[in-house]
């Protein structure tokens, strides 16, 4: 690979905590060998000063445009309803020096605890000719002044939009015009922050056609990490057409491979538009008490087939239970290979075909952090079986963990602290026996890489500390050690990207 060192030592590293030292020695990419003194002859030397070594940490779902994007978005996360976001963007714009017209973007608010939807004119009462787009804390839904309508060529709607009218806006935000060297600093940005917590790669879910975006960033020398960049069904037959298969690169850093096809096959918690096999228990009159569907099951087949026909596997987004009984059916019948993403209500039942199938539960347990308090309000009746992570690995299913950013942070250390325990404040865990050990979740945060070994790649961590000592017991203290664990070094492919 182009932006690889050719020949990379790291010295004096520990394999595991009390164990003697050792050197590893990578070339082109892969670990060549591993021993207790090697010749430091021709090789880039990194002195481990004693550190332990893991393997490189990988998000397993992120939407990396829009995280990058977060420094640039107004936070509307925690309020109260839609007075409180409309004076947040008031204040915004009296606040910031904008050029006339230009876009206001914000994120974070929730419909979950308002006691109205929000209208398009209360927005046009602050955005004046701003266009303003605000982002659900879901990204399931959108709520857009008249002018950003205008600006994105769309028919005006009255209010609250959600995933039917919400996604195809959604997929081309990137499409608005903004300073491209903004935009290279904040990718930039997120890609250093990533490699500071030991993220060695990542699946990049977002709308954007990855498969042409990600070669230029690399290009530029936005090269820190791995990406795998799916399609969307819209996309499928350009990718088909280029003849690009899971797997294969697809830019001259060779940092960039050809992912899943991604579908959306349901809702979400929060806008209760997750497909369910009971309704919602709520208050509120729903439109679909049960949720949406978005793509039926025999749809799901046919579109799982043409991948499959096109050396394509499939990543299926499944939040409500009837979506994961219709997506893993889906995979069935396809004979497609690939995810489940999200599972975040299940169907014990399904999970042993999950496992006979090979399907992957990609699961972001940072979700169930902020999403406890909406599911005791709208699943109360089965929360026992929500983020069900001990079920799915007693199955035999194989855990991905990831963080959805930016709708949680990109951090796999807070996913793997909440998979251990399932609390963020001083409430007892919810469904405890659903948690995962620290040895776990750190072996569903590496790509399956579950060793270090000659022949495996050279994307490594080194800690100064344990992430997971014997010495603790209790999951809420290993949860704190897992949140406060920063890597010394990041390697990717032998090629220090933090230190």
């Amino acid at each position: 690979m182009a932006n690889q060192v050719p020949h990379a030592l790291l010295t004096g590293v520990r394999l595991r905590s009390g164990s003697d030292p050792v050197d590893i020695r990578v070339r082109g990419g892969v670990i060549a060998e591993i021993a207790p003194r090697l010749s430091h002859s021709g090789a880039q030397v990194h002195d481990g000063g004693g550190a332990l070594v893991i393997p490189g940490l990988w998000d397993a779902h992120v939407h990396f445009g829009q995280w990058a994007a977060m420094t640039r978005r107004v936070d509307v996360s925690d309020t109260s309803g839609p007075q409180e976001v409309t004076a947040r963007i008031a204040r915004h714009i009296a606040e910031t020096d904008l050029e006339p017209g230009a876009v206001v973007q914000g994120f974070g608010w929730r419909v979950t605890d308002w006691d109205r939807l929000p209208t398009t004119a209360e927005l046009d009462d602050v955005a004046g000719d701003h266009p303003v787009i605000l982002i659900s804390g879901d990204c399931h839904a959108g709520w857009l002044s008249s002018a950003a309508f205008r600006a994105l060529g769309r028919p005006h709607q009255p209010g609250h939009l959600d995933e039917d009218d919400w996604f195809p806006i959604y997929s081309h935000l990137s499409d608005l015009p903004e300073d491209p060297r903004i935009v290279h600093g904040s990718i930039d940005a997120a890609m250093r922050d990533a490699a500071a917590k030991g993220i060695v790669g990542i699946v990049d879910m977002e709308f954007e056609s990855g498969r042409t975006a990600w070669p230029w960033r690399t290009a530029a020398g936005l090269d820190r990490l791995h990406v795998r960049t799916c399609t969307y069904p819209e996309g499928l037959e350009d990718v088909i057409t280029a003849r690009a298969r899971t797997g294969d690169v697809l830019d001259e850093a060779g940092m960039v491979t050809m992912g899943p096809l991604k579908v959306i096959s349901d809702g979400s918690l929060n806008t209760r538009t997750a497909w369910c096999c009971e309704p919602f228990l709520t208050d509120t009159t729903l439109g679909d008490p049960r949720g949406k569907q978005n793509v039926d099951r025999q749809e799901l087949i046919e579109l799982l087939t043409r991948a499959r026909e096109n050396g394509l596997v499939g990543a299926v987004h499944a939040i409500g239970d009837a979506a994961l009984v219709d997506a893993v059916a889906a995979f069935a019948a396809s004979g497609a290979r690939g995810s489940i993403e999200h599972a975040q209500l299940v169907r014990r039942e399904v999970l042993p075909q999950m496992a006979q199938l090979g399907l992957v539960a990609s699961v972001q347990p940072a979700h169930l952090l902020d999403d406890r308090d909406s599911t005791e309000d709208l699943w109360p009746d089965r929360l026992d079986r929500c983020f069900a992570l001990r079920w799915m690995a007693q199955a035999g299913v194989s855990l991905r963990l990831g963080s959805d950013a930016p709708v949680a942070p990109l951090d796999p250390w807070l996913a793997m602290a909440a998979a251990v325990h399932r609390s963020a404040d001083e409430r007892d865990p919810w469904a405890p026996e659903q948690a995962l050990t620290p040895q776990e979740a750190l072996a569903a945060s590496t790509d399956g890489i579950t060793a270090i070994e000659v022949g495996g790649p050279g994307d490594l961590v080194l800690l100064e500390e344990d992430p997971m000592p014997e010495s603790l017991t209790g999951t809420a203290e290993q949860a704190d050690r897992l949140r406060a664990m920063r890597p010394l070094a990041t390697f990717v492919g032998g090629r220090i990207t933090h230190s």
